[in-house]
C-alpha cells in the first residue's frame, strides 16, 4: 500500500492463501442475523440485481469492477463499497486475475436502530475513501471463519451508522415528518415472514397509519418498499435451509413461495444468480 492509502492507521485486511479453483463464496456463521461472505471471482460474477440491505465491503485484492447508478465503478483495496438498498448493480472482475473481497450485508432497519429515524445514508457513487468509514467496516469484516458476537456486532454498528452518516455528508434533510414507529411495526411483521397474502389493508391496520404515507414512509426509512422487504426475507431463508440440504423446492415453498420456480425468479433478480449456482460455489468454498 502506498502512503495516500485512506486505510492507513486503520488496518489492512490481509488476504489468506487460498487454495481453491474456480470461483466460490464463503458464508460466515456468526452470531448475528446477518449475512456476511467472502468470495472469488474470475470473470463475470453476478447480472443486475437489486438488494433491499446496504451491501458494505471491501476489496482484498484485484479490481472489482461493477456498474451502479448509470456509470462503471472500479474498488480497489483500501478503499470501501456501500451499496445503497434497492439499487441495481452488477459484478465482474476488472482484471485478468479475478478478485477477492468481503461483504456484509446490513439490514436498514439495524442502521435504524442507530440513527433512530433519520433518511438513511447515501454514499454517492458507491465507493468512499473515508478513513473512518473503513475502520468501522474493517471492524465488523474478519475472515469467514472468525466469529464475531453479538455484542462485538453491536459496537461495531454504532461506529458504522455514524461513520455511513458522516462520510455521506451529515444527516439528510427530509421534506415532511417520517412516522418511524409505524414503519417499525410494519417491518417487524414482515420481519417474521407472515403466512398467506400480505395486503397493504393489513399493514395499514398494523401501522395505524394511511397506507400511501406508510409506504412512503417505509421506503425512506428503511430503503425498499415493503413488497420488496417481504420477499428478501422469504429469500434469506431460502438460503438459510439450502445451506442446511433442504431441496429448493421445499425451501421455496417453507419461505412462502409459491414454488420452486417463483422463488428462482425472485432469487436471481435479487442476488444476480440462480440457487443452484450459488449453493454451488457455497460449496466449492468448503
Amino acid at each position: 500500500m502506498t502512503s495516500d492509502n485512506p486505510s492507513a492507521g486503520a488496518g489492512v485486511i490481509e488476504p489468506r492463501d487460498f487454495k481453491r479453483n474456480g470461483d466460490w463464496i464463503a458464508v460466515a456463521d456468526d452470531a448475528i442475523p446477518f449475512e456476511r461472505i467472502e468470495a472469488f471471482f474470475a470473470g463475470r460474477a453476478y447480472e443486475p440485481h437489486r438488494h433491499d440491505t446496504y451491501a458494505i465491503g471491501q476489496t482484498l485484492n484485484g479490481v472489482q469492477s461493477f456498474r451502479y447508478r448509470g456509470a462503471e465503478r472500479a474498488s480497489l483495496p483500501g478503499r470501501t463499497m456501500v451499496l445503497h438498498p434497492d439499487e441495481v448493480h452488477d459484478g465482474q472482475s476488472g482484471s485478468e486475475d479475478g478478485f477477492r473481497y468481503r461483504m456484509i450485508y446490513i439490514e436498514p432497519a439495524a442502521i435504524q436502530s442507530v440513527l433512530g429515524g433519520r433518511p438513511l445514508p447515501f454514499i454517492k457513487g458507491g465507493i468512499s475513501s473515508d478513513p473512518r468509514l473503513f475502520a468501522a467496516v474493517h471492524a465488523l469484516l474478519p475472515a469467514t471463519d472468525a466469529r464475531i458476537e453479538t455484542l462485538e456486532f453491536e459496537d461495531g454498528l454504532f461506529e458504522l451508522a455514524h461513520a455511513l452518516e458522516a462520510a455521506a455528508g451529515g444527516p439528510a434533510r427530509t421534506i415532511g415528518a417520517l412516522d418511524y414507529r409505524a414503519a417499525e411495526r410494519v417491518r417487524v411483521y414482515l420481519h417474521d415472514l407472515p403466512e398467506g397474502t400480505v395486503t397493504l389493508e393489513t399493514l395499514e391496520a398494523i401501522g395505524g397509519r394511511n397506507r400511501w404515507s406508510l409506504s412512503r414512509d417505509f421506503r425512506r426509512l428503511f430503503g425498499t418498499s415493503p413488497y420488496r422487504y417481504l420477499v428478501q426475507r422469504r429469500l434469506a431463508a431460502v438460503k438459510t435451509d439450502l445451506l442446511r440440504g433442504v431441496s429448493p423446492a421445499e425451501a421455496a415453498l417453507d419461505a412462502g413461495f409459491a414454488d420452486q420456480a417463483h422463488m428462482s425468479r425472485h432469487f436471481k433478480k435479487a442476488f444476480g444468480v440462480s440457487p443452484g449456482r450459488w449453493l454451488r460455489m457455497a460449496a466449492q468454498a468448503v
